[in-house]
């Protein structure tokens, strides 16, 4: 089984769309090699509402990358967000015939595939089935259960759910612009992929990815992921906010919000004042840096609540050494540490995706705008690390039968019918 020279991430968000095109260099790292980046105008809120204008959007930045890297794009792994995500607990179990032979990859993948075939809600399908930890013979806290002995096998599982129309709707944009869909991917996992180490995952984190029309949460401890969630508010709002409260266009209260914009309101810039040229020989119009700061801070605060009650929701406030980790394009707020430390009392800090990043990647991509398009090259690298392990655990043994309850699996068989 060849490793994939290159990784195509395709970020669709709802203020960009990013497509990067990564290799792996001899010393494990990732290089980016191209990437693209065109305005998002058929996405809202995570969720595409445009076909038509979305599709455009792709193969503008995939006809990007493809100028900038060199290489013909086919295939690529997609990041999915929305207000529709959803995740939940549970528990499976499995009982094994033979208490004589080991538990094999193929008893892992039996229980998975059991999970996959839960009940859901109409319209909803479950998208990532993420093991927690494992529990032999009612012994708890195994990581890796291959190889032991044991009749009863469970596991704790960490299940992450989503709407089919709203996948099936990436799904069909994708196809339009001429690509495949290699992996489906949740964005909040991409991100963590990018920006955290594996060291703050074991010591606890909480990643918080500020978009342009989301923000996505995925908390860490002891290494595994334990919850996650998405906030229907991200950075559009508060430029919506500056807007009205300034009465300016879009496009002026964005610039506003991205070159003088704080998170806190401080006393030096009280006398402060930014001069916005008038429409079509109107006087220009003065706004007091003081002002656009209360507005920025009213909102993000609102943000940062919502934030909060969700790692207050998991269970793991307590147990998070380490801390916040910030990312996206709202991350770059000025003082934004201060405000996230000053409502929640934990530690934060800006996250930048050079965590897997080789030091030959000459393209600026360690802005945390493409957290989650780098995050996406590196998990399209991770999945083929883990079935090359898989296929070699299972060779060993009999071949597995193949994911056919995933998600995935079926909207792949949807699409590849309609082509037919």
């Amino acid at each position: 089984m060849d490793a994939p020279e290159i990784v195509v991430g395709l970020d669709i968000g709802t203020t960009k769309i990013a497509c990067l095109v990564g290799r792996k260099t001899d010393h494990g790292k990732i290089e980016i090699l191209g990437i693209g980046k065109a305005p998002s105008l058929g996405v809202s809120r995570g969720v595409v509402s445009n076909i038509e204008k979305t599709v455009q959007s792709i193969r503008a930045a995939v006809e990007e990358a493809e100028a900038k890297s060199g290489i013909e794009i086919k295939v690529v792994n997609v990041g999915i967000a929305g207000q529709h995500i959803k995740s939940l607990q549970h528990r499976g179990m499995i009982t094994r015939d033979s208490i004589e032979e080991e538990i094999s990859q193929k008893d892992v993948d039996e229980l998975i595939d059991d999970m996959y075939k839960l009940v859901m809600m109409p319209g909803e399908e479950i998208i990532h089935v993420l093991p927690q930890e494992y529990i032999v013979d009612r012994q708890p806290g195994i990581k890796d259960p291959i190889g032991m002995s044991g009749v009863q096998l469970e596991a704790n599982f960490h299940i992450i759910t989503g709407q089919m129309a709203a996948a099936r709707n990436i799904f069909k944009c994708v196809h339009k612009a001429g690509l495949e869909v290699s992996e489906l991917i949740l964005e909040p996992l991409a991100s963590s992929s990018a920006v955290i180490s594996g060291e703050e995952k074991e010591a606890g984190v909480a990643l918080v990815d500020i978009g342009g029309g989301t923000t996505d949460i995925a908390i860490f401890h002891d290494g595994i992921i334990r919850h996650t969630s998405v906030i229907p508010f991200g950075g559009n709002v508060i430029t919506e906010d500056i807007k009205e409260g300034c009465t300016i266009m879009q496009r002026q209260a964005e610039l506003l919000k991205t070159k003088f914009g704080s998170a806190v309101t401080q006393t030096s810039q009280e006398n402060e004042v930014v001069c916005i040229p008038g429409l079509r020989g109107r006087d220009p119009k003065e706004i007091s840096v003081t002002n656009l700061a209360n507005i920025i801070n009213a909102r993000m605060s609102e943000i940062l609540e919502h934030i909060y009650f969700e790692i207050k929701n998991s269970g793991y406030e307590k147990k998070l050494i380490g801390g916040i980790v910030v990312t996206g394009g709202g991350s770059q707020l000025k003082h934004m540490n201060q405000l996230i430390e000053f409502t929640t009392g934990m530690d934060s800090r800006v996250g930048y995706p050079n965590e897997h990043l080789s030091s030959n990647t000459n393209i600026n991509v360690t802005s945390p705008l493409f957290a989650t398009g780098v995050g996406l090259v590196a998990k399209g690298f991770e999945q083929f690390e883990l079935l090359k392990s898989r296929n070699e655990k299972i060779n060993t043994r009999m071949h597995s039968q193949k994911n056919k309850g995933s998600f995935f699996e079926k909207l792949k068989t949807f699409f590849d019918e309609k082509v037919d």
